[in-house]
């Protein structure tokens, strides 16, 4: 085996060393790596999140870069779309390496579930399907007709709601509903504006969606959220269009958004407003084998 051909993972300590050395390979399909550009946009804005130091690393066989991937735990590791499967390999012995154990991987299906072969039975676990979820692009907004209302922006005087309303989103799209952490990441994203909401209001808010995460000519739309009890009155296609419509006038290219496939409704809602697929993503679970087993067996 020649130098040239051997992977060779690099580790690095800011988001912007990271971009430095993997921006370009992730740039060159920038959909697909929408949420690894708006982590590291929030590790830059915020050098205090996360609270453990985060994984950062690029793959490169030679001078090119083949797979890139990061961590803020304890979420789920990143792993950026790939040609060559055998880095991620190289990936699960560098983790090893660092003593870092992920509880999950979000990545494009074929990378989700390579890494997750390559991972799991090494390390008696099992992954499980949590969502599967699809990247969506947009460049162009076909705004919803008849819905009543207009967008503002969230202030500091919305807080309250907003905490409440992702706190709502947290448990109803991952089944893990946290005041903390929902306070948490409202008021990171006032103190660092990371994030700017958009509320619909029809005499009073009755949806919202935030834009964050920058990419280089784009951002990503999340969460959107409305009421059950203010639903089927068009209210989320109104506030995505119209956020992604204040987004692209402030000069951006694309406007990148995830639904859960299994929320038919969603997804035709945002292909009406404009929204293109582009590649679909799983979010895997990673559980100890015997957990499993427990698990089946109690269902069964």
């Amino acid at each position: 085996m020649t130098a040239a051909s051997r992977l060779r993972v690099e580790r690095f300590d800011t988001a912007p060393a990271f971009l430095s050395a993997a921006g370009d390979f992730l740039a060159a399909r920038e959909a697909e790596h929408n949420l690894i550009f708006g982590i590291c946009a929030n590790l830059a804005a915020d050098p205090g999140f996360p609270s453990a130091p985060p994984y950062l690393a690029a793959v490169s066989r030679g001078d090119r870069v083949v797979l890139a991937g990061v961590m803020t735990p304890p979420w789920n590791l990143v792993l950026s779309w790939t040609a060559e499967p055998d880095s991620l390999a190289a990936v699960a012995g560098d983790l090893d390496a660092a003593g870092l154990s992920p509880p999950g991987t979000t990545s494009p299906v074929d990378t989700a579930r390579a890494f997750a072969s390559t991972w799991c039975e090494p390390h008696g676990l099992v992954s499980r399907l949590a969502v599967a979820e699809r990247i969506y692009r947009l460049e162009r907004v076909i705004p919803p007709t008849g819905v009543p209302g207009h967008v503002r922006i969230a202030t500091e005087d919305d807080r309250d709601l907003l905490v409440d309303w992702v706190d709502a989103f947290l448990g109803e799209a991952l089944e893990r509903r946290n005041p903390q952490e929902a306070s948490v990441l409202v008021d990171r994203s006032f103190r660092t504006g990371s994030r700017t909401w958009y509320l619909w209001d029809d005499d009073g808010a009755v949806s919202v969606a935030a834009a964050g995460g920058p990419t280089p000519n784009g951002i990503r739309i999340g969460p959107v959220y409305t009421p059950p009890e203010l639903r089927r009155r068009g209210y989320a296609s109104a506030v995505t269009a119209a956020t992604s419509q204040a987004e692209l006038d402030k000069g951006r290219r694309f406007i990148f958004l995830f639904t859960d496939l299994s929320n038919p409704t969603s997804n035709k809602i945002y292909q009406q407003i404009g929204y293109e697929p582009v590649i679909d993503v799983d979010q895997l679970t990673f559980v100890p084998v015997t957990e499993d087993a427990a698990s089946e067996g109690a269902s069964g």
